[in-house]
């Protein structure tokens, strides 16, 4: 015979685990061919001079060098201009 009462179901049991998005390395950093600059959802930030993008939209380094951030104009669909940012290894 059971001592304890039957425990009801819960709708908010779960969790998702961290995924270590943002800046990796900072303006003036030093960086190696390969390294991880920005780990990002979305182009928030777009890949300038010697910078890569992988297919989750990671920007990493194709060359060693310096990290420079930088502004950039650009034209939508709309032809709405608008001001995104850039990242350059120098």
């Amino acid at each position: 015979m059971a001592h304890k009462k039957s425990a009801g179901t819960t709708k908010n049991g779960r969790d998702s685990n961290p995924k270590y998005l943002g800046v990796k390395l900072t303006e003036g950093d030093k960086t190696q061919a390969g390294s991880v600059i920005i780990r990002q959802r979305g182009t928030d930030v777009l890949p300038g001079k010697n910078v890569g993008i992988g297919k989750d939209h990671t920007l990493f380094a194709l060359i060693s060098g310096t990290i420079k951030f930088g502004t950039k104009r650009k034209m939508h669909f709309d032809n709405k201009v608008g001001v995104k940012k850039v990242v350059n290894v120098i």
